[in-house]
């Protein structure tokens, strides 16, 4: 009788290294649900995507434990996708991770003290990073216990209004290491916390001390820092032309420099500044002095000057001019709703500055068809135009646009008399990445076509309001643009589940906004949500034929959905249940959703645990138990009550009308 040969199955992939594997790995970090699919393939696999993982976004706090226990050398936690964080998890983390942690993200986290950041500090030695902006419950206690992180190189302790000058001084001293420090808001914080950073501190090269009560005791410390590169003082109100006139240091590394919304700084101020800052490249003025002679000749030492902000100023053509004329390498000018930039002024720049690269006249609606043809012959190499409401630029000046600037990247043309010959140019731009359409009533699917078939590289698309728009056009760049991660077709009425469907083919869609889009059914929602995987944000607002039957492959699909609206929808208690299984939804929003019942919205924000911020009607507020909302708010949920009555919508035309008399009433 012959012996039966028994053959040994090997699995093949552990013939393969880690080190291979690992770089499959690396290609995998876009998608979470891809990763968890290869640690699900078999055993191998399971332990090798452990042994791999340097990053993770826990949903729940609760499950630390096993988490880290499996994930053995993480590197970075970002708790972003976590709302409750308690000192015992902050014990947790340090434990388990010690010195191979590295970087930590609370900055949408609550419920931690002094006590868990000690713990961190103490035993994670390693630590480089922590971003505890929005903990606003944090004392000095906090700031002395972080102290003790002594290799700590970037600090983020933005709206922490309760630390002050002692706390600040205790990391100041603790903290020699840091490179950057973000103290926005820090109200409790003044001149002695910050100039104690800049005298022990003396590695700093990013400083953000936007809105904060300081004023000219620190400036002198701060321009001695060797190192400084980057220097926000937005919304400080402390600072004035006497503050500036007594600077005698320079700070000649100082590369950029934010000044915006300080009214108290005039051109005389801002001259004493950038004497002492000669080797700025980047400047903001925003909502600042006007912008006059006196104003631009105070640049006239930044030759090296690459990029000027003067967003909401008001200026004037001398003004416009002499920058024209001091700011040799400019490559970057952002006039963004400025009151007073003529074709006159903005001529007089475009024709000096032929290398730039980002305009941004957004509002500026003198400007007209002259202006558009002295850039698009000066500016080629233009990559970034941002031109919203420019109203009195003709639908000759866009196709001027797309015949002379093919280099252009970043387009808005939102609220503008753009038509299809005007999109036909454009498809020339080939290497288009972001469009904004939003309220461009003279363009149909005609046009959306030429920018389909050209423009394959297209990743964001703002079609808001267009009321031509029908699935023709919708088809057409679903087709042409399968890279499309952001589409908005709000209040496109026309648009069906015949186009909305297809958008499952743009597997890497993460922002979806159609509200208003009377004729997509949950049947549509449902076709689409099963190829868009990475979908991060949706908005249904006024779909009125989105129902159950919608929510259900929504919730079984969109695993990484962040936020919602489902207002005027006809979802029922049974359709927002099903939602509790999305793991990472953080923002919902459900106002006239007439099928609700107080008992099925409760036992929906019951369920989805990971909830911190939800709208819904007043009248919610006092049909919902109280201790099921105190037991939410303890759990990091915040809710917002709306009185908003329900309202009719309006004719897209009627609306612009509408938008238009109030812009009128503000200028």
């Amino acid at each position: 009788m012959k012996r039966q040969k028994f053959i040994e199955h090997t699995n093949p992939f552990d013939l393969i290294s880690d080190e291979i594997i690992f770089s499959i790995l690396d290609l995998l970090t876009s998608n979470p649900i891809d990763l968890k699919s290869f640690s699900l393939t078999c055993k191998s696999f399971y332990y090798v995507e452990a042994k791999h993982r340097k990053i993770l976004k826990p949903l729940r706090s609760e499950h630390l434990p096993s988490v880290l226990q499996r994930y053995t050398q993480l590197t970075h936690l970002d708790f972003s996708l976590s709302p409750r964080v308690t000192d015992a998890s902050l014990v947790i983390i340090s434990k388990a991770c010690n010195s191979k942690l590295r970087s930590l993200d609370l900055s949408r986290s609550k419920f931690f003290s002094a006590t868990g950041l000690l713990s961190l500090a103490t035993n994670c030695t390693n630590l480089v990073e922590i971003d505890l902006s929005n903990a606003t419950e944090l004392r000095d206690a906090a700031a002395v216990a972080l102290a003790k992180a002594k290799n700590l190189e970037k600090l983020w302790l933005g709206r922490c209004k309760l630390i002050t000058d002692m706390g600040i001084g205790c990391i100041a001293v603790g903290c020699t290491k840091l490179r950057f420090i973000s103290l926005k808001w820090c109200m409790s914080i003044g001149d002695l916390g910050v100039g104690l950073i800049a005298v022990k501190c003396e590695q700093i090269r990013g400083l953000d001390l936007s809105y904060m009560q300081i004023t000219e005791k620190c400036l002198p410390s701060i321009l001695k820092l060797k190192y400084l590169e980057d220097l926000v003082l937005e919304g400080c109100f402390g600072i004035d032309d006497d503050c500036l006139g007594v600077i005698r240091y320079g700070c000649k590394s100082l590369k950029k420099l934010d000044v915006s919304s300080c009214p108290n700084i005039s051109p005389t101020g801002l001259s004493s500044l950038t004497r002492a800052t000669t080797s700025l490249q980047q400047l903001t003025l925003a909502y600042g002095s006007p912008v006059t002679l006196a104003l631009a000749n105070s640049l006239k030492n930044l030759s090296m000057l690459q990029s000027v902000k003067l967003d909401g100023c008001v200026v004037t053509y001398d003004g416009l001019e002499a920058i024209g004329n001091c700011c040799a390498s400019l490559s970057d000018l952002s006039l963004s709703k400025c009151v007073g930039v003529t074709d006159e002024g903005l001529i007089s720049i475009l024709k000096k500055h032929k290398d730039l690269k980002k305009l941004d006249i957004t509002c500026c609606r003198k400007i007209t068809d002259v202006s558009i043809s002295n850039l698009t012959n000066s500016c080629t190499s233009l990559t970034s135009l941002k031109m919203e409401s420019c109203s009195l630029v003709s639908r000759e000046g866009f196709i001027l646009i797309g015949r002379g600037c093919h280099l252009l990247e970043e387009l808005d043309l939102t609220d503008n008399e753009i038509d299809n010959e005007g999109l036909r140019s454009l498809s020339r731009c080939s290497k288009l990445s972001i469009l904004k359409l939003g309220i461009c009533l003279n363009l149909n699917d005609e046009g959306l076509g030429h920018i389909g078939t050209c423009c394959s590289k297209l990743l964001e698309l703002d079609l808001y309001r267009c009321a031509g728009i029908t699935d023709s056009g919708l088809l057409a760049i679903i087709h042409g643009c399968p890279d499309l991660e952001m589409i908005n077709i709000a209040y496109c009425r026309d648009i069906t589940d015949k186009s909305f469907s297809s958008l499952r083919k743009c597997s890497r869609l993460k922002t979806i906004e159609a509200r208003g889009c009377p004729l997509i059914t949950s049947f549509g929602l449902a076709e689409a949500v099963a190829g868009c995987k990475l979908l991060r944000r949706l908005d249904l607002k006024k779909c009125c034929n989105v129902d159950d039957a919608g929510m259900i492959p929504l919730a079984h699909f969109s695993q990484n959905l962040r936020q919602i609206n489902l207002s005027y929808s006809s979802v029922t208690d049974l359709g927002l249940l099903s939602l509790a299984s999305l793991g990472c939804l953080q923002h919902l929003t459900v106002l006239h959703t007439n099928r609700l019942t107080p008992s099925g919205v409760a036992a929906a924000l019951l369920a989805n645990s990971s909830l911190t911020k939800v709208k819904l009607h007043a009248l919610f507020q006092a049909l919902l138990p109280e201790r099921l909302l105190k037991h939410l708010e303890v759990r990091g949920c915040t809710f917002e009550w709306r009185e908003k009555i329900f309202q009719a919508e309006l004719d897209p035309k009627c609306w612009k009308m509408q938008l238009e008399d109030e812009m009128q009433i503000v200028f």
